[in-house]
């Protein structure tokens, strides 16, 4: 049972953030269903924590990345291929939404409590979790215009009622912060007046009410009907759009910082441990703040590094990615960065404001535009137009620069931007399509019509297997690549997420940072050369005894001198 200091730690969360709305009673009786369904959990599951370590390495996916007509389930396909290929280089699969879903891929979720019947069952998931770490998205925001949960709410019936969020044309939104350029509202006469429905990310995904406790209330059961069928690892998508008041900017509200912080203390109440992150594609400080004060999200996504490596690569230049890494807080135990290159969705741009120069940021957007970059773009004041995200694969974003018109290079800079990712402080997510330096998919493009479809390729799973097959082939040796590095950091104490990094400076051509072990017996010096030329550099005489983990060939000149070949990554490793 609960203790008596847990209920009120609930409680007191609850009148943080319904305080002006409801009676005190009124929230008691919301915090007594919660502190319910967390003794019933308990009750029949025993106690079970969740380790993280140099091991913790986790790759992204959607339940059918992997088609196999001879399965009757899609999931069944990805699962089979990971037991093949995959499970001695992840720990951990995010399965992105597996939803039944009319839009965005699985985004527009129409019923929470199922599984898309394409895709699998439960026990696909539950089976899986037995072996192995489960992400899973929880999409917190907004829900399904066609799902069971709207149907309900234009009748006034239960679950459904007033679950979705209103407005009058009293409501000011001229502050509001918009990540989509289509209308934000849809007039609609409902309920014998006129409102206007509020819709954040398309006229397919309807924001919920999150000023009705019930839907709160809704949610929490959600993740814990998660952990249940064994997810242990939950994403809150769009996370800061939460709630909404007239004349704010309508994002990083204060109620929406007091809601992920009842969801942390729900998942420090609960018997198996769980984890999350928190996906606010903003600029950073933002993004930053929902580390709270190690009260809010264990994981937080690092938005700032894709950009900023994508930018490093393309214009060999080291300079603004290491003066954001040498300013970028430490994690501390608990908390961790969530390190990724390439996503379901393209590379963010918001997270570079504010980092990268408006030149800057317009020569990248250029650059990506000429490799076939499609982008999205956010309304922003005066009915102006900015791109939110370049829709690309990370192979098509590196495969040219203006250095490297040709694309000689294009191999080197691949793996080395993600030998990059990998080592660095944190945890590291690969994208599925990345493992094999996947193209855009404009066949899919051409039939869709959605820019983000460029990068949301599906492999056969023969015709995948048989390109692993050939040692020749694209795939097979970007795979051998990049697993060989994940394989490297699953056996090194310093490539623990808590490992302490700190930068180093070896000039704008190079990109440089020391990761310690926490026990400090361990010290792996990362260095990568961002450019097409060989690059030579000084080291400290204390570096000469140091070894290279990813080719230990690597010879020192001089004893203090290394040469980089152009878009090489030494892991320097003590003895």
């Amino acid at each position: 049972m609960l203790s008596p200091d847990g209920q009120n730690k609930i409680k007191n969360k609850l009148r943080n953030i319904y305080n002006f709305l409801y009676s005190k009673i009124e929230i008691d009786l919301y915090s007594k269903e919660i502190i319910r369904v967390i003794n019933k959990f308990n009750k029949k599951n025993k106690k079970k924590n969740k380790l993280i370590s140099e091991k913790t390495s986790i790759v992204i996916c959607y339940g059918d990345s992997i088609l196999n007509s001879k399965q009757k389930y899609l999931i069944k396909g990805f699962q089979n291929f990971f037991q093949k290929k995959l499970k001695n280089y992840f720990n951990t699969v995010h399965f992105l939404p597996f939803y039944p879903s009319s839009s965005d891929s699985g985004f527009a979720v129409k019923d929470h409590y199922k599984i898309d019947s394409r895709i699998g069952k439960w026990s696909d998931i539950s089976n899986f979790a037995k072996k192995y770490d489960v992400m899973a998205d929880i999409v917190i925001n907004h829900s399904s215009a066609r799902g069971l949960w709207f149907r309900n709410f234009l009748r006034e019936k239960k679950p459904g009622k007033n679950y979705f969020l209103l407005v009058n044309s009293k409501f000011n939104t001229s502050k509001v912060i918009r990540p989509r350029d289509h209308q934000l509202l849809k007039k609609i006469n409902i309920f014998k007046k006129t409102e206007y429905l509020w819709r954040t990310f398309s006229p397919d995904q309807l924001d919920l009410n999150y000023k009705n406790p019930a839907v709160l209330l809704r949610f929490i059961k959600i993740m814990i009907n998660l952990v249940t069928h064994g997810v242990t690892i939950f994403r809150l998508d769009a996370i800061a759009y939460l709630w909404k008041e007239s004349g704010t900017k309508c994002i990083n509200l204060k109620q929406t910082h007091e809601i992920i912080k009842l969801f942390r203390l729900i998942c420090t109440f609960l018997n198996i441990k769980t984890i999350l992150v928190t996906e606010t594609n903003l600029p950073e400080k933002e993004n930053l703040s929902y580390f709270g004060k190690k009260d809010e999200a264990n994981w937080i996504y690092n938005f700032s590094l894709s950009p900023l490596l994508i930018h490093a690569f393309l214009f060999e230049n080291s300079s603004y990615l290491t003066k954001w890494s040498k300013k970028l807080p430490s994690t501390k135990p608990g908390n961790n960065y969530l390190n990724f290159i390439a996503s379901h969705d393209g590379i963010g741009m918001r997270p570079a404001e504010g980092i990268l120069k408006k030149k800057t940021i317009k020569n990248l957007l250029n650059r990506l535009k000429k490799n076939g970059s499609k982008f999205s773009y956010r309304k922003i004041k005066n009915k102006s137009k900015k791109v939110y995200e370049a829709n690309i694969t990370v192979f098509n974003a590196l495969k040219k620069s203006d250095f490297d018109k040709e694309g000689k290079f294009y191999f080197e800079r691949y793996i080395s931007a993600h030998a990059v990712m990998i080592s660095f402080e944190g945890v590291p997510a690969m994208y599925f399509n990345s493992l094999f330096g996947t193209s855009n998919d404009e066949a899919k493009y051409i039939i869709t019509g959605n820019n983000r479809d460029v990068n949301r390729y599906r492999w056969n799973q023969k015709v995948i297997l048989n390109n692993l097959k050939n040692s020749k082939s694209k795939q097979s040796i970007f795979y051998k690549s990049l697993t060989s590095l994940l394989s490297i950091k699953m056996r090194q104490k310093a490539f623990h997420p808590n490992a302490s990094r700190t930068t180093l400076n070896m000039g704008s051509k190079i990109f440089s940072f020391k990761r310690t072990s926490i026990d400090e017996k361990q010290s792996i010096i990362c260095i990568s050369n961002l450019s097409s030329k060989n690059q030579t550099t000084k080291l400290n005489k204390n570096i000469i005894n140091y070894k290279d983990l990813i080719d230990p060939k690597t010879e020192f000149k001089n004893k203090n001198l290394l040469t980089l070949k152009p878009f090489q990554t030494v892991w320097l490793k003590n003895n």
